[in-house]
């Protein structure tokens, strides 16, 4: 008797316990980058937000599933993140799924951020729209209750509650509400005490798709007790499929802040330009370049030009 054939023969005989479903993701994302910024030039590798995770899940019922996600990242040029750990946490969260909608506790994106959707194209590069936007956070110790889709499917609404868990601070609230069509996509987004306590965020955000281009804008507002925070920024982006392979991206935006600096308003600006290409190398593997620009109103601008790959798994 052959040996591969031993495995199978006692998986007969024995019936096994049921287990919960393993799905192993994620991707490697890394450039090299000419990075011009406080006045000093310099050329680096970088890794790209890289990151591996596991989900899946268990049917307890014909309605019912058990679900989870563990997802950590980890630094492709170094090997260690900014806290010299070779992993940082990302979303991590178990909960339950079914006809009555999702609910999750744990770690993981706010609503606020996810609303963003795909609206960013340059999204974990030095072009991300965190450089310009409040809310863009992931926060613990937050239980989220995610509607079914409804209106054909294409319409859901996220309810996050962020326990502060200190009698001294506000808890945290997220709210989004997001339909998905086949070419158009909206959300309208807001949260309060979650990027900061007595900051107060509303985000509007659209993508249109038609033909080979693609169309995106978001606008948010964000208002904070603390020195009479008050900021309005805006962006759009547009993509261009040349090829089923080849695509040309642009993006823009700007941020107002006014603050309450020693009983004087201080207006501060600043604003984000961002060109790049992605070019197909298979389903799963993207070689990419990219330009940004940064400028703060009165200050240094700074620069990165690079080129990158990223794989997907």
């Amino acid at each position: 008797m052959k040996k591969a054939l031993l495995p199978l023969i006692v998986a007969s005989t024995f019936t096994l316990p049921a287990m919960a479903e393993v799905i192993v993701y994620g991707k490697a994302n890394v450039s090299w980058q000419n990075a011009d910024e406080a006045d000093e030039s310099k050329m680096e590798l970088v890794s790209n937000a890289s990151r591996i995770g596991l989900k899946g899940g268990e049917q307890i019922n014909d309605g019912l599933k058990a679900i989870y996600q563990f997802e950590y990242q980890t630094e492709v040029d170094d090997g260690k993140t900014k806290d010299n750990q070779t992993f940082s946490q990302r979303n991590i969260y178990v909960g339950l799924q079914g006809s009555g909608g999702t609910i999750i506790g744990g770690h993981f994106d706010t609503p606020v951020k996810m609303a963003q959707e795909k609206v960013d194209l340059f999204n974990d590069l030095e072009g991300d729209i965190a450089y310009l936007l409040d809310g863009e956070n992931r926060v613990s110790n937050m239980v989220q209750y995610t509607t079914p889709l409804f209106m054909d499917k294409k319409l859901a609404i996220n309810i996050a509650h962020a326990s502060a868990e200190s009698a001294s601070l506000d808890d945290g609230q997220s709210v989004s509400v997001t339909y998905t069509g086949s070419a158009f996509y909206a959300a309208l987004a807001t949260e309060q005490d979650v990027s900061a306590q007595g900051l107060d965020i509303t985000r509007l955000v659209g993508r249109y798709t038609w033909s080979n281009f693609q169309l995106g804008l978001l606008l948010e507002q964000s208002d904070g007790d603390v020195a009479d925070y008050d900021a309005d920024a805006w962006l759009a982006s547009f993509k261009y499929a040349a090829t089923d392979k080849l695509a040309l991206k642009a993006q823009y935006g700007d941020a107002g802040v006014e603050v309450l600096d020693q009983n004087v308003v201080v207006n501060e600006d600043a604003t984000q330009l961002n060109l790049g290409v992605d070019y197909l190398l298979s389903k799963n593997t993207t070689v990419f370049g990219y330009y940004t620009k940064e400028e703060v109103k009165d200050g240094a601008d700074d620069n990165w030009l690079g080129v990158g790959v990223e794989l997907k798994f």
